[in-house]
């Protein structure tokens, strides 16, 4: 037993210490977890800030080229042109500059020669000045301008331009200028670090962010990955935006959000973690071992106890105040004990009872042991032609026929009632009313006797698929009174019932055969039951012991339900019963 006990102590402590112990285990895959949801995070993140950008850089196009078009199309932008009037020129697109600082606009002559030109960057002489336009002459053009629309020597960034042509009076180029001020205000609208670069991987930076990690632009891809450069942290994705339809030459821009911060948090979240679970591992080991010995020592009491239990020396459980279930279970284990002798003592006399609902009835001391007059629906149902079946079918498979009949029949008494007072061969008697009556018995016996026929019905279907002949049976019920009572012997007794109305009813089960018909009942049940059943009124019958006729009906069905299957064929004339 000290052995035993010791097992529950190591078992409790390792109970408590086990769920501790797997987490510490799986800190570091909850490490990995959580830093791989921090890179997911961040690559959403980036991609999200990507197509952020390029819905922007669209909206900018389209604004480009809506300047563009106003402008070309303005008719005193032409006249003033036509007229090589700077001044008017000037007033024309100053009202777009208002609108689009950042951007800069050039008006043109014929010959290139630039007439007026408003925005951030020292404008041209001529447009020869800007390799993309040098060939330009009239028509529509798009594309990417390396240093700018500015004039020579002062490039420093890249532009995108719209060229289109005003009349026969020159041309108007708008550009917008992606330079350092564009990409700073980007940035930081994005949240994120921005290079700007030609379109080959391996292209130098053109413009970019101010804490843009260096060399990046070379490790990005169109997949967001990570980055590492002087212990900082990257995670970053290049892509190639859309510019117009027919521009010309290739731009990348690389995105790089910093996960330095994020990772060193998690880092510190996660040192944090195992400080807490290792003092909270070291106050429940200590708490738990302590109370896997007082488990111990209630169990071994118990346990002591079961022991003396298991040969009936009735030994109580000395009490441990411990406050809480281990103190429940002992008190509740004395009680178990007390209740134990006392069963003990009415075992013998209540073990000669074999119906649950009689002994529960007993128990509570409802019955007289000497009888009472009750008056009680008796039902009796029999197997026609069993000695028959009998002889066809091996023991084993014929007990197992009835016992498959036995628990479809008594299931259905049960459930309306009923106590199956004794069977009889293959006969059942039951008895509605015996030994607590109640004011529908009689209604409930007949209830059972229809579904006690119909659940056959179903029966004979599985057993004819099985290859078995169907079972054919007879049910008689009479409502009278009887007594009610032990009978037997002091060393065996039996709770059941007696008198002339069991005696009419069993009378009336074997006169279904005669009558040919399945369920039979005598008029005082007829009248009893007439507003629930369907019925038919047969001949008087005379039974054995009996002066009196007694009128019967054969039970049809339940009203509102389908009839019963029609009974068999009437026997050829028998006896009297």
């Amino acid at each position: 037993m000290a052995r035993r006990l010791g097992s529950v102590r190591a078992k409790f402590t390792i109970l408590v210490a086990l769920p501790i112990l797997l987490v510490l285990g799986v800190l570091p895959v909850i490490s990995r977890v959580m830093e791989g949801e921090l890179t997911r995070a961040s690559d959403e993140r980036v991609d999200q800030a990507r197509d952020a950008l390029q819905e922007r850089l669209d909206d900018e196009a389209n604004e480009i080229m809506l300047t563009a078009r106003t402008l070309a199309a303005d008719g005193d932008a032409q006249r003033a042109l036509a007229a090589k009037d700077a001044a008017a020129t000037f007033v024309t697109a100053a009202e777009f500059a208002k609108i689009f600082p950042d951007n800069d606009i050039l008006f043109a002559a014929p010959d290139g020669s630039v007439l007026t030109k408003l925005g951030p960057s020292p404008a041209p002489d001529n447009l020869a000045d800007i390799p993309e336009l040098a060939d330009y002459h009239g028509g529509e053009l798009r594309g990417l301008v390396r240093g700018g629309c500015a004039k020579r020597g002062t490039r420093s960034s890249t532009a995108r331009f719209v060229a289109l042509p005003v009349g026969e009076a020159g041309s108007v180029v708008v550009c917008q200028m992606l330079g350092k001020r564009y990409v700073a205000k980007i940035a930081s609208h994005l949240g994120l670090e921005i290079a700007v670069t030609e379109g080959d991987q391996e292209a130098a930076v053109i413009v970019a962010s101010k804490a843009f990690p260096a060399g990046a632009n070379r490790k990005a891809t169109a997949v967001p990955s990570k980055f590492a450069d002087a212990g900082r942290r990257w995670a970053i994705a290049r892509f190639e935006p859309r510019l117009h339809a027919r521009a010309k030459g290739k731009l990348a821009i690389v995105l790089a959000r910093e996960t330095t911060d994020i990772y060193a948090a998690t880092r510190s979240q996660l040192r944090l973690l195992i400080a807490v679970l290792l003092a909270a591992a070291l106050v429940t080991l200590t708490v738990g071992s302590r109370l896997a010995i007082v488990m111990s020592r209630a169990l071994g009491r118990v346990g002591s106890a079961l022991k003396k239990l298991e040969v009936q020396e009735y030994v109580k459980v000395e009490l441990f105040h411990t406050g809480d279930e281990l103190e429940d279970l002992a008190t509740g284990f004395n009680h178990m004990v007390d209740g134990l002798k006392e069963r003990d003592k009415l075992k013998t006399t209540f073990g000669k009872y074999m119906t649950e609902s009689v002994v529960e009835h007993l128990m509570a001391g409802k019955v007289a042991l000497g009888g009472e007059s009750l008056t009680v629906t008796i039902l009796f149902t029999d197997i026609r032609s069993f000695t028959s079946i009998s002889e066809k079918m091996d023991a084993q498979a014929l007990v197992g026929l009835l016992n498959e009949y036995f628990t479809e029949m008594v299931g259905i008494v049960m459930q309306h009632d009923g106590v199956v007072d004794k069977y009889i061969g293959d006969a059942i008697m039951a008895v509605f009313g015996a030994p607590v009556s109640r004011p529908e018995d009689a209604k409930n016996a007949v209830m059972a006797a229809v579904r006690m026929r119909q659940a056959l019905s179903k029966l004979n279907v599985r057993l004819q698929e099985r290859g078995i002949a169907p079972i054919a049976t007879g049910i008689g019920l009479h409502t009278g009174e009887v007594v009610a009572g032990n009978i037997g012997s002091e060393r065996r007794m039996e709770y059941t019932v007696i008198g002339d109305a069991v005696n009419l009813a069993s009378r009336l089960e074997s006169n279904t055969k005669t009558l040919g018909v399945n369920v039979l009942i005598s008029d005082v049940t007829y009248e009893l039951t007439k507003d629930i059943i369907e019925a038919r009124a047969l001949d008087s019958i005379t039974v054995k012991g009996r002066a009196q006729a007694v009128m019967t009906y054969e039970v049809l069905g339940l009203k509102g339900e389908p009839p019963l299957d029609a009974p068999p064929r009437p026997a050829e004339p028998a006896a009297e019963a």
